[in-house]
């Protein structure tokens, strides 16, 4: 499929994105991202392998209308973390959890 990233035409296979990013090691995701194979990318790690340029010269947007052309998900925002709301209050997230399900009360900070 040919795609124009950055000014630039490229010709993009789903097979290729798939050979390019084998064995890569995804970047901590902080907007949009891409899922290839079980890992989730950013948009723009994804962008710089495949293309050789410099994330400064495209957006994001530009990577997720081309992955999301040849069939890979894109996402707009990163996964939601999960909150720990007991966190520095001592009380371990197993019995956290456990008091929480058997509706007792909750962690009290001191």
């Amino acid at each position: 499929m040919r795609c124009v990233i950055a000014r630039y035409p490229f010709e993009l296979t789903r097979t290729g994105v798939l050979d390019s990013m084998k064995g890569v090691k995804p970047e901590p995701v902080t907007g949009a991202s891409v899922t290839i194979g079980r890992r989730r990318y950013p948009a723009k790690q994804v962008g710089r392998i495949l293309t050789r340029q410099d994330p400064r010269d495209f957006t994001a947007g530009e990577v997720t209308r081309a992955m999301t052309r040849l069939g890979f998900t894109c996402h707009d925002q990163p996964a939601a973390a999960s909150v720990d709301l007991g966190a520095g209050l001592g009380v371990p997230g197993a019995l956290r959890t456990a008091s929480a399900l058997l509706g007792g009360p909750g962690p009290v900070a001191v």
